[in-house]
């Protein structure tokens, strides 16, 4: 949902209206899905059953309403084909009560690992890229997932400026995530 709503934001200048009413919408969304915080899965399954699907017929009949009032260049109409051709990915949540509403958290924790990716650019050696690979240990320590660094070793079979890094993320409830990253200045 955090998608589309990005969408229609995008276009709102176009059709500030529009934009409000989806936006609205989404937000009775996520006030539902505020209540099931605290919930198990099948009970927020429940609750979602019972409270999203008026709410999100709603929300489907109204985008194709406008997609007719609009026309096919608008920018308002493009975030509305792109929430229309995505839906049933954006509806997986309410079919599912362990599938969050949005993939915020998984988007931020990439984030983190791009940034870190673009910044390894400059690493001329093994010793930058073992800096480097402690730096992103740290940081990610403040992180909600801490990420252990394993080994900073240069790669065998590629020139000495590319050095590899393996590390493991430790989530709170004990599941390992292996990391391998190979960072090359090219």
């Amino acid at each position: 949902m955090a998608q589309m709503r990005r969408k229609i934001i995008d276009a709102e200048k176009s059709a500030p209206e529009i934009a409000k009413k989806v936006v609205e919408r989404v937000r009775a969304l996520y006030a539902v899905e505020h209540q099931a915080i605290n919930l198990t899965a099948e009970e927020c399954l429940k609750l979602r059953q019972a409270q999203f699907a008026l709410l999100l017929m709603e929300l489907y009949e109204r985008l194709l309403v406008w997609k007719e009032q609009l026309l096919p260049k608008h920018p308002m109409a493009d975030a509305i084909n792109y929430a229309l051709g995505q839906w049933s990915e954006l509806n997986v949540f309410s079919t599912d009560g362990a599938v969050p509403i949005d993939n915020n958290v998984s988007e931020r924790g990439m984030k983190r690992i791009v940034l870190n990716r673009k910044n390894s650019l400059s690493v001329g050696n093994p010793r930058g890229g073992r800096t480097v690979a402690i730096l992103a240990g740290q940081s990610a320590a403040g992180s909600r997932q801490p990420t252990v660094l394993l080994a900073a070793r240069p790669a065998e079979d590629r020139p000495c400026r590319s050095t590899e890094l393996a590390a493991e993320s430790r989530t709170a409830n004990g599941i390992v995530h292996g990391l391998q990253i190979a960072l090359t200045n090219v």
